[in-house]
């Protein structure tokens, strides 16, 4: 059995900064776009707004593009024949739109050295603005995660994938930021570190300061949720099971409704959600809807 890909929370910025591919061996082997902080992406989980779509198709075959902005910058999506359900959708979006994402990671390589990647979506949903401010949160702390462990990484003297996963990376994350490190002439962490800073502007008030990351309290409260998202995560996943009545998926308003009842806020509700998604206990096999593996 092909173990589901995990759908990267990402930023535009990274994303877009990525100009290496691993290929599987075999002829269903998965292909990465491996970014510069080593993100091994085969799927993403992006939410933004869309600001354009245009068919650069033709009217009897449509190919359906268009650009979805996040704090950092733009993703590209892309849909035609083979993406039905995705094409339908854009041809009918009117921007500008918040919407989610879920796609495989695409490349175009014009010449030997030069990639563009993009997105081919597999579903598309209208979303709203509080679900988007989710999504930048936790981009924020997968980009703070790997932009930490890589900083320390590049400081070894001769980096493996076992030093790698000491400094708190699994295993798949490790591979990846060794196979970075490898195929990356520069990895530009003040720039990355701008990144994570813009995204984080978005969230705060204007009138706070951000120091280089978090800072201290902001350190101390993320470690607090994370340790609540370990205690709640058998509660959560008990929810999931009770709901999932027609095995399609227990429905996310359900899911929400329950663990608030059961004292659960939504911040630790998003925070365990996610967990599990890292851990591949639980899966989204359709936009809105939550299943165990």
């Amino acid at each position: 059995m092909i173990a589901r890909e995990v759908a990267w929370r990402i930023f535009a910025g990274e994303y877009n900064s990525s100009i290496h591919v691993e290929s599987g061996v075999g002829e269903r082997a998965p292909s990465y776009v491996v970014t510069p902080l080593g993100a091994k992406v085969n799927r993403l989980f992006v939410v933004g707004v869309v600001t354009d779509v245009e068919n650069i198709g033709t009217d009897t075959e449509p190919m359906w593009r268009a650009r979805l902005a996040d704090p950092t910058g733009v993703f590209f999506l892309s849909a035609g024949q083979y993406q039905p359900e995705a094409a339908q959708i854009l041809s009918k979006l009117k921007p500008p739109k918040f919407v989610a994402v879920i796609g495989k990671s695409r490349t175009y390589s014009p010449e030997e050295g030069v990639i563009y990647v993009s997105i081919r979506p597999e579903t598309i949903k209208e979303v709203n603005s509080e679900l988007r401010d989710f999504w930048v949160l936790n981009s924020c702390r997968s980009l703070k995660k790997r932009l930490e462990i890589v900083s320390e990484a590049m400081k070894m003297e001769k980096p493996s994938i076992e030093n790698i996963i000491s400094l708190g990376a699994d295993r798949n994350l490790a591979e990846g930021i060794m196979s970075a490190i490898e195929h990356y002439d520069y990895i530009d962490i003040a720039r990355f570190s701008s990144m994570l800073q813009d995204g984080l502007k978005h969230l705060l008030p204007e009138h706070q300061e951000i120091d280089g990351g978090e800072g201290v309290e902001a350190e101390e409260r993320q470690n607090k949720e994370s340790e609540d998202n370990i205690e709640n995560e058998e509660k959560f996943l008990e929810i999931i099971e009770e709901l999932d009545k027609d095995v399609k998926g227990a429905a996310w308003e359900e899911i929400m409704e329950m663990a608030q009842k059961k004292g659960l806020s939504r911040i630790q509700i998003e925070e365990t959600t996610n967990s599990l998604l890292d851990k591949g206990l639980i899966y989204e096999p359709v936009l809105g809807r939550i299943k165990k593996i």
